[in-house]
């Protein structure tokens, strides 16, 4: 038996991190650099995150819930208006259901993981959401 083919080249991905703790942005990126041949964009701020979004076509785009100035739900609504077909992904440490609900609602989040997060299970969520954005 095959194993089925995606329906995307990784080395196309355009991939979008948002964290405002770099110690958190950096260990994402050396682990999906090391595992997936996305091309990434991190930022630390949200604000340049939204700006980056509003000038390039993103695939994926993940983000942090708590950060000064633009929460989590701003930044990935924003990206729902200027990449509406990239899959948003919000990573949190805080653990609350209501802004996982609202999150869901409002910029139709298409993953809700907590940190910390599990390597194995990020990669499916991502592979996940490519698929369903390819």
């Amino acid at each position: 038996m095959t194993e089925p083919t995606a329906k995307y080249q990784e080395s196309e991905v355009q991939l979008v991190l948002v964290d405002d703790e770099s110690m958190v942005l950096d260990t994402l990126r050396s682990f999906l650099e090391f595992e997936t041949d996305y091309n990434i964009a991190a930022f630390t701020d949200p604000q340049e995150a939204i700006d980056h979004g509003r000038h390039h076509e993103i695939d994926l785009v993940v983000s942090d819930f708590l950060m000064p100035g633009i929460n989590g739900i701003e930044l990935l609504g924003a990206y729902a208006e200027s990449n509406p077909h990239a899959p948003r992904v919000l990573l949190t440490g805080y653990a609350d259901k209501a802004s996982a609900i609202k999150a869901i609602n409002e910029v139709g989040l298409f993953q809700y993981l907590e940190k910390p997060w599990d390597n194995d299970q990020m990669l499916v969520v991502f592979r996940n959401a490519l698929d369903r954005r390819f």
